[in-house]
């Protein structure tokens, strides 16, 4: 059997999301709308990935006719190290969640983390430029929101973190004087001059312990947003809500993080929609 037609048995395009556990990820439910809405004869596929094995699945996969994959934790990292090229945005943040295979066998790294933090508050009407953001937290996703507010020309950006040394480091890495590191009680008494505060921790999901934060001394037209999006109003949320403040929830990063990934795989351009919402939430 020849090559060429070896090749027109496997479907138009193939995707996957990598990672260890994989089975939670909404990731296929994400990107399969899409490929229905588009009418993409494509696939996109959940494959659980062991880290030691990390390595040896991708180039598999790139050697496969995949067009790419996203690849969430453990394997951040490990796909900033293995990637021929990188992105700005992947070298800035020190992790690469997309994968893009090329014809000439060469593997790129992106990270749309920080385009999908971003493009989810501006969906939500919130101008970084304004003023002053507090970031809560100093771990992968804090580095995308810290690495987004920065090129968005967000004026000060105040860091928080349980562990101060950890803030101290990210700051010193993203080498830009508008970071401020606050010690962690500062959420007892923030600075009252932002206009958004954002936890990127896992505090606040389901089974991790609740943030304790004190909104009472925010601005009445700050916004509240919180990347947890299970449960989608966090008690950070909720506690915003009840005291009239905007909030932002966490699933409109995930959605449209995937948005250039999906362009890079597929070769479409597609919308975060209300529809598109639903469905990740288990809708019609």
């Amino acid at each position: 059997m020849s090559d060429d037609h070896m090749r027109t048995t496997v479907p138009e395009a193939v995707a996957a999301v990598l990672g260890w556990p994989v089975a939670h990820s909404l990731s296929p439910r994400l990107h399969g709308f899409w490929l229905r809405e588009q009418g993409i004869a494509g696939t996109y596929l959940g494959l659980p990935v062991a880290p030691e094995s990390f390595g040896v699945a991708v180039r598999g996969l790139a050697a496969a006719g995949f067009r790419g994959a996203n690849v969430t934790v453990p394997h951040k990292l490990a796909a900033l190290r293995l990637a021929d090229e990188v992105d700005d945005a992947a070298r800035a943040i020190g992790a690469v969640n997309t994968l893009v295979f090329q014809p000439d066998g060469r593997i790129l790294g992106r990270n749309t983390d920080a385009y999908g933090f971003m493009a989810n508050l501006r969906q939500a009407g919130v101008d970084p430029q304004v003023g002053p953001a507090l970031v809560i937290g100093a771990g992968g996703a804090a580095r995308a929101a810290v690495h987004a507010l920065l090129v968005a020309g967000c004026p000060r950006i105040y860091l928080t973190n349980r562990t101060e040394a950890t803030g101290y480091a990210l700051a010193e890495s993203m080498a830009d004087d508008r970071i401020i590191v606050l010690p962690f009680n500062c959420l007892k008494n923030m600075p009252d001059d932002i206009v958004l505060l954002g936890n990127t921790t896992s505090l606040g999901m389901a089974g991790k312990g609740v943030l304790d934060v004190d909104l009472s001394g925010l601005s009445e037209t700050a916004r509240v947003h919180d990347i947890v999006y299970v449960p989608l109003e966090t008690p950070l949320l909720r506690a915003a809500r009840q005291r009239g403040l905007r909030t932002v929830d966490g699933l409109g990063m995930l959605l449209h993080q995937a948005v250039p990934a999906f362009r890079a795989f597929f070769g479409r351009d597609v919308a975060v929609t209300d529809g598109l919402r639903a469905h990740v939430l288990g809708g019609k």
